[in-house]
């Protein structure tokens, strides 16, 4: 990558500026007292953080709908647990944890220092598979959406990462052309194959330090971005 050529650069949000992990553990314990769910948070998370996250590629793909992933993914770890709950409880668990979720806004070691280095140096941007409604909260309370001109949510094009709509969506919104912006993320098919499918250079960040990657730029620290913008 020729960082010369960079103007613009592009974050997911989840799980790559915002420590998703963290602040899902810590609304989830709010849940759980609020509706005196006696289980011990470690034992439902053990099985509802996988759980999650092959919910959500599952959504890319469009093959669970938004209601499906927001009740399957607690219904499923609860089985795992070896517990059950009628659908009136489910429906009140995710709505209560949706609610919760923006409650704490911690950010991944090194972002904030990440945003401030490249804030002076490039017009920064937003896309995300996340859902529009909590996003700009998160934003928001997290105090972070200042860096951003531009933020672009799967739910506004009407697609999802790695569709390619997504990121031409973004890219008319920033007014800058592929080849002179970078996409940094998390997820590999989303953020990496479906921005060099449209001509953006691309960073890995490899969060959940997988083996045999194939990302031409790969950092398991955020700070690291500094090396290479």
């Amino acid at each position: 990558m020729d960082k010369t050529l960079i103007t613009d650069v592009f974050f997911d949000l989840d799980h790559t500026l915002w420590d998703f992990d963290r602040n899902s553990a810590l609304a989830l314990k709010r849940v759980f007292a609020k509706n005196n769910i006696a289980l011990p948070l470690a034992d439902f998370l053990k099985e509802y953080e996988p759980i999650n996250f092959a919910y959500w590629a599952e959504f890319r793909e469009e093959r669970v709908t938004k209601q499906e992933l927001r009740h399957g993914r607690l219904i499923d770890s609860f089985k795992k647990c070896n517990l059950t709950y009628p659908i009136e409880t489910i429906e009140k668990l995710s709505n209560d944890y949706i609610e919760e979720l923006p409650g704490d806004n911690h950010l991944l070691p090194g972002a904030r220092d990440v945003l401030n280095y490249l804030k002076s140096k490039y017009n920064l941007h937003i896309i995300t598979n996340g859902f529009h409604e909590v996003q700009h909260v998160k934003l928001n309370k997290s105090e972070i959406m200042h860096f951003f001109k531009t933020i672009t949510s799967s739910e506004e094009v009407g697609v999802k990462k790695p569709n390619p709509k997504v990121f031409e969506k973004a890219l008319t919104k920033a007014n800058v052309m592929a080849k002179q912006s970078v996409m940094i993320g998390d997820t590999y098919d989303a953020d990496i194959v479906g921005a060099r499918e449209v001509g953006m250079e691309t960073i890995f960040y490899n969060y959940r330090k997988e083996a045999a990657l194939k990302a031409e730029l790969v950092v398991d620290h955020l700070i690291e971005i500094k090396g290479y913008l």
